[in-house]
């Protein structure tokens, strides 16, 4: 697929969940949020359904986010039946880690390739206070669960103010350096003020290239996570969905007041 851009669409994104086990100041009020209605997620039937529409037009990289994917009951059989399907040549998940050393080697069974882990410190108190209530032990015990059961490379999400010299991006540099980890740093992001930028080490923020599409956890597909523009898959249809997403899919972000980050990813 391409855009009218001509940027080759072949990425899709796909929220499982809004909710999560921890509460990241970047991401969640401290009081937490309302819940999506359990109606209102879409079912692993209905994901699995976008899915072979979109991999039929062309997209053959899905990535599985939150929310938090591993609170979701049963996303280690999604992931296997997604797994299954031809055209798929990369199969990722984007986590905080927390359960990974539960579930790493069933993932890694049933077909996931890799995982991105959200780090932002190495200083326990501090990764506690940024997560409000995380445990730093459990992330990197699940780490080494993921490089032990091969989801590999495992790359390592590090949200920053304005620059990896801050001293919490550094500690996660030379622990990444130590472990052989690529390291990804995000700008921390504003929907409502559009303010992104480039990420460092990785992909997102280029705006001219970007190759990516999202489905949210209440089944609407996002062209842009900058721009208000989403199509509802069980008002449309999943095909139909997808090909006004790319039709529609802006030159570049703007700023979004209806999304948020805990129901259609990062």
């Amino acid at each position: 697929m391409y855009d009218g851009f001509n940027r080759k669409i072949n990425y899709l994104r796909i929220s499982v969940t809004d909710r999560c086990n921890l509460r990241c100041v970047y991401c969640m009020p401290e009081e937490g949020v309302v819940p999506l209605r359990h109606s209102d997620i879409l079912s692993y039937e209905e994901i699995l359904e976008v899915v072979r529409a979109a991999v039929s037009m062309g997209i053959d990289k899905i990535r599985i986010t939150g929310g938090e994917p591993l609170v979701r009951k049963g996303v280690i059989n999604l992931i296997r039946e997604i797994s299954k399907l031809e055209g798929i040549h990369d199969l990722s998940m984007t986590t905080n880690g927390i359960l990974l050393e539960e579930f790493a080697g069933q993932l890694k069974e049933a077909g996931l390739q890799r995982v991105n882990i959200s780090l932002d410190s190495l200083d326990p108190v501090r990764y506690r206070q940024l997560t409000r209530g995380g445990d730093l032990d459990r992330v990197l015990l699940g780490i080494r669960a993921s490089l032990k059961a091969g989801l590999t490379p495992v790359k390592i999400n590090c949200v920053i103010e304005r620059s990896p010299d801050e001293p919490d991006a550094r500690s996660v540099m030379a622990y990444c350096q130590e472990q052989g980890l690529p390291v990804r740093f995000i700008r921390r992001m504003n929907l409502e003020k559009g303010d992104f930028g480039v990420v460092e080490g990785g992909d997102g923020g280029r705006c001219s290239h970007c190759n990516r599409l999202r489905l949210t956890a209440n089944g609407r597909i996002k062209p842009c996570l900058f721009s208000d523009l989403e199509y509802d898959v069980r008002t449309l249809g999943p095909g139909e969905a997808l090909k006004l997403a790319v039709l529609w899919k802006p030159a570049s972000g703007t700023y979004s007041l209806s999304g948020k980050f805990y129901t259609t990813g990062g």
